[in-house]
């Protein structure tokens, strides 16, 4: 990976606030499945870093690995300082709510700030099961009832689901990929943030940092080197800074979650002074993500 300089740590990381919940958050979030299969004592140190940063936004999932395992301890001395955000893949009341009660007890906390439907693809698997009668959504308002969710969201990997989802309910936010590539080839967030941003919600965005997949044929990188990301991720400080720069000037948009490496994550937070520095995306960036690389979606 080109390496950056490391920016002094008293850099304030920029805050945005997230839709109608009134928090703010970090520009840059943390991934939890940055510190899966870590060493305890090191996921801790990471942790405090980049709290110490200004990180205040945190993601995880029961489907990443041991993630919550090893973030719950690490992330417990500083729980009241962040917003941390989790998700069930289930689609069923029953398995949702079990899924909820499993990572709150795995993460060290008795609520979370943001409870997520996870990866909604299909309109009818996904999408229609969540909803339907005895579907997972009737455990998301249940949390938020009894205050085990402050608030309620749902990430999704296709526009129809996505748009579908919020059509269906009054959600708090939308997680979704936002990436120069996707959208020069296929404009693939426009639809559903026009959504989104009609119904003043939080947007948070996904992959923001990836290149292209893995089997394009055009990878700079071992895919070993980058083994906790399914698609090649920008590596290159001048790609990933415009990439970040691109997601991050999209109107309405809170915060980014960087691949879930380490090193990457780092890389997020050292470019943001340069990231602000310009509003407008570099055209020869541009250029070269329509004619060389093949988009993740």
């Amino acid at each position: 990976m080109e390496s950056t300089q490391r920016h002094p740590r008293d850099y304030p990381v920029p805050r945005r606030l997230l839709g109608k919940t009134g928090r703010s958050l970090s520009v840059i979030g943390f991934g939890g499945i940055l510190v899966m299969n870590a060493e305890p004592r090191h996921a801790a140190d990471v942790v405090a870093e980049a709290v110490d940063r200004g990180v205040n936004y945190f993601d995880v999932a029961p489907s990443y690995g041991n993630a919550e395992e090893i973030l719950g301890p690490a992330l417990s001395p500083h729980r009241d300082k962040v917003f941390l955000a989790c998700k069930t893949g289930r689609r069923d009341r029953k398995g949702a709510w079990e899924q909820l009660e499993e990572s709150l007890k795995r993460l060290h906390t008795s609520y979370f700030d943001l409870y997520q439907l996870h990866g909604l693809i299909d309109l009818e698997k996904d999408v229609g099961a969540a909803f339907g009668p005895d579907g997972a959504m009737e455990a998301l308002v249940k949390a938020r009832e009894k205050g085990l969710a402050r608030h309620l969201g749902f990430s999704a990997h296709t526009p129809e689901a996505a748009v579908r989802a919020m059509e269906l309910f009054d959600f708090d936010t939308i997680l979704y990929p936002i990436n120069v590539v996707c959208h020069h080839h296929r404009q693939f967030e426009v639809r559903p943030l026009e959504e989104a941003r009609r119904r003043k919600m939080g947007i948070l965005a996904l992959k923001a940092m990836a290149r292209t997949s893995w089997d394009s044929g055009r990878t700079l990188v071992k895919r070993s080197a980058y083994a906790k990301c399914w698609y090649e991720p920008f590596t290159r400080a001048n790609d990933a800074r415009e990439a970040l720069r691109f997601t991050l000037s999209q109107p309405g948009v809170t915060a980014a979650l960087p691949p879930g490496e380490e090193a990457l994550f780092w890389l997020a937070l050292d470019l943001l002074p340069e990231v602000f520095t310009v509003s407008d995306v570099d055209q020869q960036f541009v250029k070269m993500t329509m004619s060389e690389l093949t988009p993740i979606f």
